[in-house]
């Protein structure tokens, strides 16, 4: 059998197919499409930056369109996803938690994750804290009053913080719920009663492969050098367990122009790769800096053509386009990225800057895509006044001149 030659476009397409980013939805959300929309991605990253919608809910609502954010939290109240660390700390389906249990038992190898030495010298509180969430249910580290005044950010943990994390690292405690976004440890027995590592793990081998499987369907169309980031995997040769794949029919071969190497699409994608050469990319929408289309910088400058970093953790002065910068999907491409802040108390959703990237040609079309993009998600924010600071010339006289 022929292998299929792909464009760059048509490979676009495809991955965007897989992460349901090829069309807009078609209807309005429903409660179960964040539980399906999670699984389609197998990952949900979590961070805390709230200048706009926190990236978890930023990522559903690129592909659902309006949706109410608490359908997220009621999957983690009920069990159907659970929080671990995986891409980075992620929301992951709740069948999933057998590929990442290993990850629990080996808490030293998750580097700055967990700190053997931390478990070791604070040893007694830390079992004081697990007797006490037996005895009295689960806590917030809120619950714990900070006893050495004020702290000074995101590494400046109090102790109490640090204990649950490293239970939390460990397996011991799960997030059995989230309030205000502050996350609620529960004992892991107690949200997984369900649970026996004896009977239920896989071993760590067929653990590994299924995070390959999952990525590779998540992601759609791959090539070896791209799997291991999704679940942060080894680095490592990863050849001949695609080629595996490929010949047990899960993965089918492809090539793409300008690639040296083969790829692979997932066979859940046969009928979109059938027609790859006449797939049309429709869906505009505004994408989190955390969103696993672009998550894995190298893989969106090798398919996109978009060199992406994420620049909240750069030092202000060295930052080229802003904190919190969301990229811009146009219809298959990544066209350019947008620095906003939603003012929530105001009802005004500020548009500080929006970049288009070189070579991108300012259509009617692209103009109509990207102010009804803006506005769908400034209304989703409930910030409906747009407010619009430094936009491109072309884009703005189109703008204007639209009724």
């Amino acid at each position: 059998m022929s292998i299929p030659h792909l464009s760059l476009q048509d490979a676009r397409h495809l991955q965007l197919a897989a992460q349901g980013l090829l069309m807009p939805p078609r209807r309005k959300a429903r409660p179960a499409d964040v539980l399906a929309c999670i699984q389609r991605m197998a990952l949900l990253q979590i961070d805390t930056i709230s200048v706009v919608a926190r990236s978890p809910y930023l990522v559903l609502f690129s592909r659902l369109g309006q949706y109410e954010p608490a359908w997220l939290e009621q999957l983690l109240a009920g069990g159907d996803i659970f929080e671990y660390w995986a891409h980075e700390a992620c929301f992951v389906p709740r069948e999933d938690y057998r590929l990442l249990r290993h990850r629990m038992l080996d808490p030293a190898a998750m580097g700055w994750k967990f700190s053997a030495q931390w478990l070791k010298t604070h040893g007694g509180e830390i079992e004081q804290i697990v007797e006490r969430i037996r005895r009295d249910g689960p806590v917030r580290a809120a619950d714990f009053e900070r006893k050495e005044g004020k702290g000074n950010g995101w590494w400046d943990w109090k102790p109490e913080k640090r204990h649950l994390e490293v239970l939390f690292t460990a397996g011991q405690l799960m997030v059995r719920e989230r309030r205000n976004f502050q996350r609620v440890y529960d004992l892991a027995e107690r949200v997984r009663p369900d649970w026996d590592d004896g009977r239920d793990l896989p071993s760590s081998e067929q653990a590994q492969r299924d995070m390959v499987r999952a990525s590779c369907r998540a992601l759609g169309l791959v090539k070896t050098g791209w799997v291991a980031d999704y679940y942060r995997l080894r680095r490592g040769k990863y050849d001949a367990l695609l080629h595996q794949l490929a010949d047990e029919g899960e993965l089918l071969p492809v090539r793409v122009e300008g690639w040296q190497h083969g790829a692979f699409v997932h066979a859940s994608l046969a009928d979109e790769l059938a027609q790859a050469g006449s797939l049309k990319a429709t869906h505009t929408a505004v994408l989190s800096p955390f969103d696993p289309l672009v998550w894995d910088r190298k893989r969106a400058k090798e398919l996109f053509d978009f060199d992406y970093r994420i620049e909240c953790y750069t030092p202000a002065p060295k930052r080229q386009y802003g904190y919190f910068v969301l990229p811009l999907l146009h219809r298959g491409k990544l066209v350019g990225r947008l620095d906003a802040k939603a003012h929530r108390k105001e009802g005004v959703f500020e548009v500080k800057s929006l970049y288009l990237e070189a070579g991108v040609r300012v259509t009617n079309i692209l103009a109509q895509d990207l102010a009804r993009a803006l506005q769908k998600l400034a209304d989703w924010h409930r910030t409906p006044i747009l407010q619009l600071g430094a936009i491109p010339a072309p884009l703005l006289a189109l703008w204007s001149k639209a009724p």
